[in-house]
């Protein structure tokens, strides 16, 4: 983290910059005026991770500057959602008079939502005994009657989970409220009021869509919950199986009906469209029923495999969500001759740091 940069009088010149360098590297595939989604110029991430340094009877949240190459203090922190910056005093307070709750504590990373709830992972050098777990439910009890709180214990080989390991966010996407579950550790968009303007842009390109949709890299089923109006049905997939439970989790909290969703890889289930394996996973999906003419991806920063990329260039429509420029360009360079881009998105996830997030509407030539 760059804290030199974290100055909310300069976010618009900063998101303009980005604009601009988008817009250029992606000149060659002539895509239309890039649509911008700012982010809230502070209290905007509803995680944080900080270290925590002991210094005699003091003990402090840190971070590390990237550019200055040294720790900063973070008493309170610009970019954390309102609930953190409240609770990172009182939680500091309390902790530091507890040796059992101190005591080698190198970590605490903080899980916030927009619904009011927070968790808290404390992370440790050392193994946490039964007076650890004593102490941390009391101060659960404690800090219960300011906050909606959870809290985890971490260690090697160790968790302690006093109630769950989970918040539930809720979501306002125009005039629907979606609930979805985040998992410690699991993925989940970190800006909870870009991630709305996300999911709205996504239903406002495919809002004529017809037949089903197949999504790529669904996660906690995000966006294919939200998606799921626009379609006659929907397929999609996703490896990592706590974020399938909580996809599940949020189809039943949400009450949708016509979304399935298979626990598999991208690159898997690109060789079972293309029959050149069989999957037992599959054995009660039948895919011929799906008649999808649009597919989603959102992949991770690698990008696309060839692979897959060849199974996403069969379809008529492609919804991209990208985190990376630099692979969305690489895809592009093969999706491209076959699909025209019809409309550009840059989503500003991470302000204050380079990274750009991008939505891609693209539809066969």
């Amino acid at each position: 983290m760059n804290f030199a940069a974290m100055d909310p009088q300069q976010y618009d010149a900063q998101l303009e910059q980005k604009r601009q360098k988008l817009q250029q590297m992606f000149a060659s595939f002539n895509v239309p005026e890039v649509e911008i989604f700012a982010s809230d110029p502070t209290h905007y991430r509803m995680r944080a991770e900080f270290r925590m340094w002991h210094d005699g009877d003091d003990l402090y949240y840190y971070m590390f500057d990237n550019v200055k190459k040294e720790k900063v203090r973070c008493d309170s922190y610009l970019p954390a959602s309102t609930l953190i910056n409240q609770l990172m005093p009182v939680l500091v307070e309390e902790l530091k008079p507890n040796p059992s709750l101190r005591h080698k504590l190198f970590q605490v990373d903080f899980l916030s939502t927009l619904s009011g709830e927070i968790l808290i992972s404390l992370l440790y050098h050392r193994q946490l005994d039964d007076d650890w777990l004593q102490q941390a439910q009391q101060l659960k009890q404690r800090l219960s009657n300011q906050f909606n709180i959870n809290l985890i214990g971490r260690a090697r080989k160790m968790k302690h989970c006093l109630d769950r390991d989970y918040v539930v966010e809720s979501l306002q996407v125009n005039d629907k409220q979606y609930t979805y579950q985040q998992v410690e550790n699991s993925f989940t968009q970190p800006n909870a009021k870009v991630a709305e303007k996300m999911l709205e842009w996504s239903l406002d390109v495919t809002q004529n869509s017809s037949g089903d949709l197949l999504e790529l890299y669904c996660g906690n089923g995000n966006f294919s919950i939200a998606l799921a109006q626009n379609f006659d049905k929907v397929l999609a997939t996703e490896l990592a199986k706590p974020s399938v439970e909580s996809a599940q989790y949020n189809i039943a909290a949400n009450n949708i009906e016509n979304l399935t969703i298979i626990r598999m890889s991208a690159e898997d289930f690109s060789d079972a469209m293309a029959k050149k394996r069989a999957f037992r996973r599959l054995k009660d999906v039948d895919l011929d029923s799906y008649n999808c003419n649009t597919i989603f991806v959102d992949p991770p920063r690698a990008g696309i495999d060839d692979n897959t990329l060849s199974l996403v260039q069969g379809y008529d429509r492609i919804l991209y969500i990208s985190c990376n420029p630099s692979t969305l360009v690489d895809n592009l360079n093969m999706l491209s001759s076959t699909h025209k881009v019809s409309r550009f998105a840059l989503f500003d996830q991470f302000p204050y740091t380079d990274h750009m997030e991008s939505g891609v509407w693209l539809e066969r030539k």
